[in-house]
């Protein structure tokens, strides 16, 4: 059962439709069992599983306001981790071990969470990267009903991190992905510190079939999809220095999580509007377009705008030089690409918020201009007396990778549907 009410929706006349889920603390009363169920995927983390656990079994009885458990969650560790877990859950209350003989990190939690009678499930990085002050913020609106999943949020107004730039630039460039390809609404989908209601995983995991780092993408895209609540909470985090991630491998690994999900949701093999239904979730008004329709669209205006480029970069070459001859073109070209995108390829219609739109799209531009003017450059370093159709040609081929650049932008930050509601 869940508890429904009825709030002001943001069309004059309309209602939506608000529902509340069952309080986890008073289901876990009647059942006898904890509120929360904190999983702690493991491989191989002898050396630093200890002193984790107890800070975190800690932290649960002296700080957390509700019955905690914490679950240990060895996926194929060949070290001395099974020995270290099991003493830990010998020596502390509240502490279970599940073994896996596979690794994946998905795959655990997925195990682990299936086998949990607690109405609220949560999992962390065994490093604690994360300040554990977040964890009870977190699980609170999934407690009450409220909320459906929660994240922790590096990216997030309010979060504090302490990392080096690679690992940033990756994260920022990865959910960017996420939201110009999967038009996801959440900030930071990669980050240890998420939460789920149990019925809702329930519902979900069976879906979820990832067994690695992707588990936690393929998670929330789907939740979103069904119009469940993701509730966000920034978090301070410390970057853990001996980290094992190997990040070629797993950004390889995300990359064809992303395909295979567009290519689920294109066949309709995922079945979103059947876990709609079962969640009782309405889906979002706001839900995103269709990737296929809006690359299309999006290819039109471009190869428009491209020949209206070429043409006045040709017309003005010889009197303004190149790279002059390019910034206009490119300058005349990006405003009416960016109408024509707004209206045609992304749907939004109206005076509002156009301002915005158009200074963002001349950033968009700016980092156009910087792709054509850098590819030009370097072409003129290399081979000084190049002449105007070599650089159209070279400024060609840099239009492509800026014109990727640009559909990216547009369509997860300047035109995503979450800022333009």
């Amino acid at each position: 059962m869940t508890d429904i009410a009825l709030q002001p929706d943001a069309t004059p006349g309309r209602q939506a439709r608000v529902e509340r889920r069952p309080n986890a603390a008073i289901m876990a009363r009647a059942a006898g069992v904890p509120v929360l169920d904190v999983v702690i995927p493991v491989y191989n983390e002898q050396a630093t599983l200890a002193e984790s656990v107890y800070r975190l079994h800690s932290h649960l009885r002296e700080q957390f306001p509700f019955p905690a458990r914490i679950t240990i969650a060895d996926n194929a560790s060949v070290d001395e981790t099974p020995r270290v877990a099991q003493g830990l859950a010998a020596e502390l209350s509240d502490v279970r071990v599940v073994r896996l003989e596979e690794k994946g990190r998905g795959r655990a939690l997925h195990a682990a969470w299936s086998t949990s009678d607690a109405p609220v499930l949560a999992y962390m990085d065994v490093d604690l990267s994360t300040d554990l002050a977040a964890l009870a913020p977190l699980v609170a609106p999934l407690i009450s009903g409220h909320s459906d999943l929660a994240i922790g949020t590096r990216l997030g107004r309010g979060a504090r991190v302490v990392r080096g730039p690679k690992r940033e630039i990756i994260s920022r460039c990865y959910n960017l992905i996420l939201k110009s390809t999967l038009a996801a609404g959440f900030s930071d989908a990669q980050c240890g510190f998420k939460a789920v209601r149990a019925d809702v995983a329930q519902r979900l995991l069976p879906h979820i079939t990832d067994t690695g780092w992707f588990f936690d993408t393929e998670l929330l895209v789907l939740a979103e999809r069904t119009g469940l609540r993701i509730h966000e909470v920034p978090v301070d985090w410390i970057d853990d220095s001996d980290s094992r991630v190997d990040i070629v491998a797993t950004a390889t690994a995300d990359l064809k999580g992303i395909a295979r999900l567009l290519r689920g949701f294109a066949r309709g093999s995922i079945p979103v509007q059947i876990l709609t239904a079962q969640l009782g979730s309405s889906r979002d008004s706001s839900a995103p377009g269709s990737l296929l329709r809006q690359t299309v669209r999006f290819a039109c205006v471009g190869v428009a705008s491209t020949a209206a480029y070429l043409l006045l970069f040709m017309l003005l070459h010889g009197t303004f030089g190149a790279q002059a001859a390019n910034l206009i073109a490119l300058l005349v070209t990006a405003i009416g690409n960016t109408a024509a995108n707004r209206r045609f390829t992304f749907g939004v219609a109206g005076s509002k918020r156009v301002a915005r739109h158009h200074l963002e799209g001349l950033i968009v531009f700016g980092i156009a201009l910087a792709i054509t003017s850098g590819a030009l450059a370097l072409l003129h370093t290399l081979t000084p007396e190049s002449g105007r159709y070599v650089d159209a040609i070279v400024l060609i081929a840099a239009n492509l990778l800026a014109t990727a650049a640009r559909f990216v932008l547009l369509r997860g930050w300047v035109f995503h549907p979450r800022r333009n509601r």
